[in-house]
Parts: structure tokens; sequence; C-alpha cells
């Protein structure tokens, strides 16, 4: 009995100590860089910079494609385009969501511009530049699935619509763990708020 305890704990140790590690690991991480600008009650509105992502067009739910975006564009930063260069890993992993098509993005590091990428072996992928936005976003802590995000999407746009604010329709999921992470998962529903400062400050004329 007493073996079984000692040994229990010896894991324990070894289990928070490695998830300590992967945490340090992950607050490391270059993340797509933004400002609050406001916090409500439930969510918070962000003002991002402008960023360049690598990005692969998918159908279906997020579980269902999940993995399969993440490997693409995995394979093109560790080392699967024309050069054999690797490339740094971002945070967070986006999903843009929709009922027909879903598209994944990785966050091209801040030193990259388009030009010095190599080019992807694989031909799915194509990069696009977001210009700087006001977006809402809605945290939510565990592992993601599809009830998960979709619960939180709609408690964002039933807060949006109390507080009067305006979005563009184009909700994406933001992931910022990876998946042997346990504690202190962080996972985010956003969408970019349309014309939020003249909502917020009503011209007086």
């Amino acid at each position: 009995m007493k073996i079984g305890i000692i040994i229990f704990f010896a894991l324990a140790v070894v289990f928070f100590t490695l998830q300590g590690f992967i945490t340090q690991s992950t607050n490391n991480v270059e993340k797509y860089e933004y400002q609050v600008i406001k916090e409500y009650s439930g969510f918070e509105v962000r003002k991002y910079k402008s960023a360049l992502f690598s990005s692969v067009d998918l159908n279906g739910s997020y579980e269902a494609n999940s993995g399969n975006g993440f490997r693409i564009l995995a394979g093109y930063i560790f080392g699967g385009n024309e050069t054999g260069e690797k490339i740094a890993m971002t945070s967070p992993v986006a999903m843009q969501l929709s009922d027909s098509t879903q598209k994944m993005s990785f966050m091209v590091p801040a030193n990259y511009e388009e030009a010095d990428l190599p080019k992807p072996t694989n031909g799915k992928i194509y990069f696009e530049r977001k210009d700087s936005c006001v977006m809402a976003a809605i945290r939510f802590g565990g592992w993601a699935n599809d009830k998960k995000i979709e619960d939180h999407k709609a408690k964002l746009e039933m807060m949006l619509e109390s507080e009067g604010l305006k979005h563009n329709g184009s909700f994406s999921y933001f992931g910022y763990n990876p998946p042997y992470e346990v504690m202190n998962r962080r996972n985010e529903v956003v969408v970019e708020l349309v014309n939020f400062d003249n909502m917020t400050n009503p011209s007086t004329e």
C-alpha cells in the first residue's frame, strides 16, 4: 500500500513538472498581437495588429477537420517546403467557422514577409495578410469540440446583440495549446466588429 502511494505521488510530481515545462514553452511562443480596448461582462474587445497567415481550406466541422488541417500546415513549417526550411510555430491556431467550409490558419512569424517565405510543397497551402482589425473574443477552457465552440459562438453573438455591437458574421475559433497540454487550456471564439469606434463614440454633431 505504501509503495503504491509513493509511486502515485512520484508520478504526480513528474506529471506536474512536465506540464509546467509545457506551459512555459507555450507561453514563449510568438502570439497574434493585440491590445484589449474594452472589457465587457463575459467578453472583451481587442485591437489586433496586421499579420500574415498560412492557410488551408477544409470541408466539415472543427472536430472532423482540425487534425488534418493542423498536419498540413505543421508539415509546411516543419520543413515541407522547397528549401526544407524550419519556421517557428506561433499561437493561436485559427479556424474560421462556417456551415459549409472552414479555413485553418497559422500566423507567420513577424520577421517574415510573404516574399521571404519558401514555397510550400503542398499546393493546398496559401498565404494571406489580415489587416489590423477590432474583434470581440469570448474565452473558455478545457479541450475544444464542436458543441463547446457552437455554444460559445451563440453566447458571444447574444452578448454582442445585447450591447448593440455589430459584427461581420464571420466567426473563428482560436486554440492556444498543444493537445498534450492538460492544465490552463485556452480557447476562444472571436468575430470582427464593424464600426466599433463609431458605435462606442457616436458623433455629437
